[in-house]
């Protein structure tokens, strides 16, 4: 395993009695790229700013590349890159300003800052826009604008909040290219996202649900864990004229463990001893369209079924 560069160990943080993240544990390798997932205010802008040490934690410790959070703080910051949820740029200063901008902030020479400049607009491929206002940047520029300003001092860790929300899926795609060969040269990557597409591209996931970390590990182990596929189960792709109506029918179905809305399918959970050709026939009475084929869990599958055995008291996974 590579070597730990993020690490967490039981982080919580308050708002006088409000806990927004309640004793996260988790650990990032190097080059890793970890996206946690979550809903909005589950914590997960909450632990990064923990992380790169501008927010105190109440309880627990952690430590990036070696720097604990709470004593070395800025060392933390001098050594990371940060991209928030939202375009935190000069939407009046041009694109290349910007960047002497920050370049100045992390306090490289003129030579350096030349070299590094052209190094991130190489990466990004914003050499077009470099005279255009920032706030005149499309969504995707904006976000590739943020992350040239992230890496202009050449960090070694990454923490991206969101950062493909509110873009095109062009752009989404093209920005998780640059993630990729960032990650390809030895960059560690920590991402939240709400994109169920975008957390199958991650080497590992952890999923926060009410400030608690209930899910961790790389996608496909935690798809093959047996609390996501029990004993005596199989899952299944139900496609059908109506699938809004064939749900409520099928939850309804003893034999049906989980069923949930997946694009303009169902995907269910059914008893073995149950024939799938059966429950097409309760479930989408006189639709001669209606079929079934046996599929493997999503990650969506293993954040819903989690988040619903979170809410009868059930167990982390991972």
């Amino acid at each position: 395993m590579s070597d730990t560069v993020i690490r967490a160990d039981r982080l919580t943080r308050k708002f006088g009695d409000f806990v927004a993240v309640r004793e996260v544990s988790l650990s990032v390798g190097r080059a890793d790229i970890f996206g946690l997932l979550g809903p909005n205010g589950s914590g997960k802008s909450t632990l990064i700013r923990m992380l790169c040490g501008v927010l105190r934690p109440s309880d627990g410790t952690g430590s990036v590349l070696g720097h604990d959070i709470r004593r070395d703080a800025e060392a933390v910051k001098r050594r990371i890159g940060y991209m928030s949820q939202k375009f935190s740029l000069y939407g009046d200063l041009s694109v290349m300003e910007n960047l002497a901008f920050y370049a100045r902030i992390y306090g490289l020479s003129p030579r350096l800052r030349r070299e590094r400049e052209e190094a991130v607009i190489t990466l990004t491929g914003i050499a077009p826009f470099t005279d255009r206002l920032a706030a005149n940047l499309s969504g995707g520029w904006k976000q590739r604008l943020a992350l040239a300003c992230a890496m202009i001092h050449q960090p070694e860790v990454l923490f991206l909040d969101e950062p493909t929300a509110g873009i095109d899926p062009v752009a989404r795609r093209d920005l998780w290219d640059l993630l990729f060969e960032l990650s390809g040269r030895g960059v560690t990557m920590f991402v939240t996202t709400h994109y169920m597409d975008e957390a199958e591209r991650c080497t590992h996931v952890g999923y926060i649900h009410q400030a608690r970390l209930i899910a961790l590990g790389r996608p496909e182990t935690l798809k093959a864990a047996p609390e996501v596929n029990p004993p005596g189960t199989r899952r299944y792709e139900i496609s059908c004229t109506h699938p809004a109506a064939a749900l409520a029918r099928a939850r309804a179905i003893p034999a049906v463990r989980d069923a949930t809305m997946f694009g303009d399918t169902l995907h269910v959970l059914l008893a073995e001893e149950h024939a799938p050709e059966a429950l097409l026939r309760e479930i989408t009475p006189d639709d001669p369209a209606a079929a079934h084929r046996p599929v493997a869990p999503s990650l969506e599958d293993v954040f819903v079924l989690m988040s619903r055995s979170q809410l009868t008291g059930g167990n982390r996974l991972g």
